[in-house]
């Protein structure tokens, strides 16, 4: 038998934590995503510099799933 609290004490599996939280925002994210940036950046509230490293990240993303 498990005990609860031992297993609330186990350090979770980070890669698994991180796709629940992805597909938590993929189900509640709505449009297109290249549009959603456009309009951050056009409002001010994301920076060209914030702009353009959120697009390198997007971009090894890709490549890592093996998207063009």
């Amino acid at each position: 038998m498990s005990n609860p609290l031992y297993s609330q004490m186990q350090p979770q599996n980070p890669m698994n934590s991180f796709m629940q939280r992805f597909q938590q925002f993929q189900q509640m994210f709505k449009g297109d995503p290249r549009q959603q940036v456009q309009n951050l950046l056009n409002s001010g509230k994301v920076s060209q510099s914030q702009y353009n490293q959120a697009v390198q990240v997007a971009n090894r993303l890709q490549k890592m799933m093996g998207s063009k």
